[in-house]
């Protein structure tokens, strides 16, 4: 690697004041001299310091090691902010151009960007949205990085890639023109039926009989046409499902990403909450001191295992697992390239403990788990998806009463709400409740959302 084409190097007298005391040392090799430098979270980005000669430091840039790439269907308010406060670098594609990015959002070009990609193999890159999975795959096609994101993408492969971790997990594929021909007494009971290539639970079913499998395939082909267009292939392409056997047990979600060496770094764990044992839904996620503190070493342990089999290095992922009956971790899938989407996972980590996921990646830094929980005793902290479980299509409500929805709750942190005629989904709220208040998060998780909806009819 050519460091000298990307770094702006500056001999200064003194260390510039920051704010920030997020710092640590790290190895850095210049002209075959490995030295200790500390990193520092500044305002103006990440710059790094060690002493040169006597009181005079070496100060580079390292912004230009990294880049955002921000796409439809959302981008939150404060990763808006994060980018323009930190100087990240934002592509400037059409659509990001078009994503009203706040004035002072350093912008680089797509030429550029492929330029700097060009000039290492492992350029740290976070998109927003896997809508940005096919500006990758185009314009990086000459690296590896479109066959990385394949591997954890495509679910069959992803099962392909693990199958020495968990050698006896049943699967298999099948096109959507195929399934009624699929020789149904032959697959083991309960299993689980979704896009190949998939996102947000869309044609996810969970099926314990033959007639909710005849029941499916035609949601199925319903549901097809009625999502059709909201997201590119590289996002969901309903033309493959993968048929895999039923994972029981306590579900998880976790942000984490994969440092320069490929240790992963975990960023955020939430419980993924169900109503019933055959609810697929995403409405609620919730995190706490307790499910953090859990989970913590033994989810490192499982996310190292993947990545060693995937090769991967500075690459952000958004993990979905479940520990089975007799305490196994099994992976449901794998998110390449960000964190929860729409912006979740993430903007909740921050809003319940005050560290920012996108500049601990951005940066390298690894949360102080010990020091961030502190006072998190009793806290839940949530998200809940208000997907539209009416029964009612988007088109034929015509409102939804949020202030209703909100005073269901003794503390709501943030509301999003959602054109539900384009999307099946009302809104996403975040909430804190407290542990001895699980009932109002219970409450809106056996809810059809029917209460809070006026329709034509």
């Amino acid at each position: 690697m050519q460091y000298k084409n990307i770094l702006t190097v500056h001999r200064v007298k003194k260390v510039p004041q920051h704010r920030c005391d997020k710092c640590l040392p790290v190895p850095w090799t210049w002209a075959s001299r490995s030295i200790s430098i500390k990193l520092v979270l500044s305002e103006s980005g990440l710059v790094a310091y060690r002493p040169f000669v006597g009181e005079r430091l070496l100060k580079f840039n390292l912004r230009e090691f990294h880049m955002f790439l921000v796409d439809k269907p959302y981008i939150s308010d404060f990763l808006k902010r994060t980018v323009r406060d930190y100087a990240i670098p934002v592509v400037g594609t059409d659509i990001a151009k078009k994503l009203d990015l706040y004035d002072g959002t350093r912008i680089i070009s797509e030429e550029k960007a492929i330029a700097m990609f060009r000039e290492t193999d492992d350029l740290p890159i976070y998109t927003t949205s896997e809508n940005a999975i096919g500006w990758i795959s185009e314009h990086f096609a000459f690296s590896n990085l479109p066959a990385k994101i394949e591997l954890f993408k495509n679910k069959v492969k992803f099962r392909q890639l693990t199958k020495s971790i968990f050698p006896d997990f049943y699967f298999q594929e099948v096109c959507v023109e195929n399934l009624s021909a699929v020789k149904f007494n032959e697959i083991p009971l309960p299993f689980i039926i979704k896009p190949t290539v998939g996102f947000f639970s869309m044609g996810v079913y969970k099926i314990s009989n033959h007639e909710e499998w005849l029941n499916a395939i035609g949601s199925i082909t319903r549901e097809i046409e009625k999502v059709k267009g909201l997201y590119p292939e590289e996002v969901l392409d309903t033309s493959s499902f993968i048929i895999e056997q039923c994972i029981h047990g306590d579900e998880f979600a976790v942000d984490a990403y994969f440092d320069s060496t490929g240790e992963p770094v975990i960023l955020g764990i939430l419980k993924h909450t169900f109503s019933s044992s055959t609810d697929v839904s995403d409405r609620i996620y919730t995190s706490s001191k307790d499910i953090i503190e859990t989970n913590m070493e033994e989810f490192t342990s499982f996310v190292r295992k993947i990545g060693e089999v995937a090769g991967i290095k500075n690459f952000p992922v958004h993990i979905e697992l479940r520990r089975d009956i007799d305490g196994t971790l099994l992976p449901i899938e794998v998110n390449p390239m960000r964190f929860g989407g729409w912006c979740t996972t993430a903007d909740l980590t921050f809003s319940a403990y005050g560290i920012n996921p996108y500049l601990n990646y951005y940066s390298g830094i690894k949360p102080d788990w010990p020091e961030v929980l502190k006072e998190k005793e009793g806290k839940l902290f949530s998200i809940i998806i208000l997907d539209n479980s009416t029964g009612i299509d988007g088109a034929e409500i015509l409102s939804f009463d949020y202030e209703k929805l909100l005073s269901n709750f003794e503390k709501p942190l943030e509301l999003r709400k959602i054109d539900y005629r384009k999307y099946p989904v009302f809104g996403i709220l975040f909430v804190e409740t407290r542990g001895d208040n699980f009932v109002e998060l219970k409450n809106i998780l056996d809810s059809d959302l029917n209460e809070f909806i006026t329709s034509r009819g």
